[in-house]
C-alpha cells in the first residue's frame, strides 16, 4: 500500500506561494502557476509563545567516542594492515591480475596527477581489484618528478581511501607501481 500524501496547511501553502513568486524560471521555461487559488487575506493573529528548544546534553567522559584515526600512510612495497599474507604474496608476485593500466610517461606532474585521480576513481567504482600505474624511471639517480611525487599522491585524502596497498611489479623495475584497490562495501 503506498504511503498517504500529506496535504499542506493553508499557512504552508501561502508561505510557499510567497516564496515561489520571488523565483525566476529557468531560461526557456515558462513559470508554473499553482493550481490552487491564492490564499485569502486574513487579519494577522498574534503567535502563541513558543517554548524554547531543549538544549543538547553534553556527553560525559565515559560516553565520548574515540575520534576516527587517519588511515596509516601508504608506502610502496610494504604490506599494509588489512591484507593477509597470502593475498600480499599473490599481489607482489604478479599473480593477482592487473585489470587496468595508466601510463604517465611524458606528462607534466600536474597533468599526470589530473589523469591519476579519475583513473583511480573509475577503477574503484568499477570494482577493479588490481591496477598498474607506469610512472617511468626518469633520469639520474633520483628518478623523474612523477616517480618521486607518486608516493605522496597516494597518501592524499582524495586518493588514499581508494587504495589498500602498493608495490613494484618487479624488484628491479621502479618505473611502475601496482595498486590493490579497496573493495566497495
Amino acid at each position: 500500500m503506498p504511503p498517504r500524501a500529506r496535504r499542506l496547511s493553508e499557512a504552508d501553502q501561502a508561505l510557499w506561494a510567497s516564496y515561489a513568486q520571488k523565483l525566476a524560471p529557468l531560461r526557456g521555461r515558462a513559470a508554473k502557476r499553482s493550481a490552487q487559488p491564492a490564499p485569502k487575506k486574513t487579519t494577522p493573529i498574534e503567535p502563541e509563545p513558543v517554548a524554547p528548544a531543549p538544549q543538547p546534553r553534553l556527553k560525559t567522559a565515559a560516553v565520548v567516542s574515540k575520534p576516527r584515526t587517519m588511515t596509516a600512510a601508504l608506502a610502496v612495497g610494504t604490506q599494509p594492515g588489512g591484507i593477509d599474507k597470502a593475498t600480499w604474496q599473490r599481489f607482489q608476485s604478479g599473480k593477482l591480475v592487473t585489470v587496468r593500466r595508466l601510463d604517465l610517461h611524458g606528462m607534466t606532474a600536474q597533468r599526470a596527477f589530473q589523469a591519476l585521480v579519475p583513473f583511480l576513481r573509475t577503477a574503484h567504482a568499477e570494482q577493479a581489484r588490481c591496477v598498474e600505474v607506469i610512472t617511468g624511471r626518469g633520469s639520474g639517480e633520483t628518478g623523474g618528478v612523477i616517480r618521486r611525487e607518486f608516493p605522496h599522491w597516494l597518501n592524499l585524502p582524495e586518493i588514499r581511501p581508494l587504495i589498500l596497498g602498493a608495490a613494484h611489479p618487479h624488484a628491479l623495475n621502479h618505473g611502475s607501481v601496482r595498486l590493490i584497490l579497496r573493495r566497495i562495501r
